[in-house]
């Protein structure tokens, strides 16, 4: 196949993965609304598609059981902050913000990524880095519309940035997965670990964990309960996490990340048409810095720091969530 025709193949992948993620939300609020507590939307979300990826998790693993028990530790902390934690988190959010907003609020994950190397690891950012940084906050002055008598309800906006944090710990620890696990083995076996967490967390009554299995309101039209649990298992994880691992191997890390910023443009498009979810023209504004910036922070990182990515990112979820 020829060098541009792969890169196309790439392209695609990264945007469906974009796509398919950026349902994420909408499906999550029609069960929200419907009385699921946010963890048992994530519960039900990751625990299916951890089975569904079981089979080609075991495959690429090929009989290696032993890279699978030395990452014990990564992935158990993976599944506990960049899949359960982030994807709370944003779940969290949607409640109380729109969904465009919130999804705004986790990507500034990628700009607390940049401050976590400096501290930590003395990698002092770029000019451009800092630049791009400096220009996503701005945006999240306007996407929290601080002029404009609290539009942003202060408990969305915590829970966004709490979120944020899950997804910057998916990029940090994404950087430091074994080589040797591979990625569709790595998103599994997390995501099972985020659900058996979150299980144990709500069995014990730490968290909320409550869910309905009656119709629910989805698209301004009353379903079951099965569609939006079916879109959020199969189609905001299953094919979106597929899709992003065969992007950034494709692609690399660097480039399926810029295309995985469309998912912010698609969430809030689908929230708009779905939803009637539409944020004011100033929180659009100050959606498109964030964009901005934190391309600019993707921009100007070092090259061999952002190599190390592509053997684990499929694509940020948030956890999406991303995780």
């Amino acid at each position: 196949m020829r060098p541009e025709r792969t890169a196309g193949a790439g392209l695609a992948l990264a945007v469906l993965s974009a796509f398919t993620f950026g349902t994420s939300g909408t499906f999550a609020h029609s069960l929200i609304d419907a009385g699921w507590s946010p963890a048992a939307a994530v519960t039900a979300r990751v625990g299916i598609a951890a089975v569904l990826l079981g089979v080609p998790a075991a495959w690429a693993l090929r009989g290696r059981w032993a890279v699978l028990r030395r990452n014990a530790g990564m992935v158990a902390t993976y599944g506990v902050l960049a899949v359960a934690g982030a994807q709370v988190a944003f779940f969290n959010a949607v409640q109380y913000v729109p969904v465009g907003v919130a999804l705004l609020l986790e990507y500034l994950g990628i700009v607390l990524v940049v401050g976590w190397m400096w501290a930590v690891h003395g990698q002092r950012p770029t000019t451009l880095t800092l630049a791009g940084a400096v220009v996503s906050l701005g945006g999240l002055a306007f996407v929290l519309d601080l002029g404009g008598g609290g539009h942003a309800d202060i408990r969305g906006v915590v829970w966004g940035l709490v979120a944020a944090v899950g997804l910057a710990g998916y990029y940090v620890l994404s950087a430091r997965v074994d080589p040797a696990l591979p990625s569709v083995t790595m998103a599994s076996t997390g995501m099972a670990a985020g659900a058996l967490l979150l299980t144990a967390l709500g069995l014990l009554g730490a968290i909320p964990m409550h869910a309905t299995f009656g119709d629910v309101t989805f698209a301004g039209h009353r379903t079951s309960w099965l569609v939006p649990i079916a879109g959020l298992s199969v189609v905001a994880a299953t094919i979106a996490y597929v899709a992003g691992i065969g992007a950034a191997r494709i692609l690399g890390a660097r480039l399926s990340s810029f295309a995985g910023l469309t998912e912010v443009l698609f969430a809030v498009l689908i929230a708009w048409l779905l939803l009637g979810e539409l944020p004011a023209g100033i929180q659009l504004l100050g959606g498109v810095l964030i964009l901005g910036g934190v391309a600019l922070v993707r921009a100007g990182e070092p090259r061999e720091a952002a190599e190390p990515e592509a053997r684990a990112v499929a694509a940020p979820e948030v956890v999406g969530t991303a995780p």
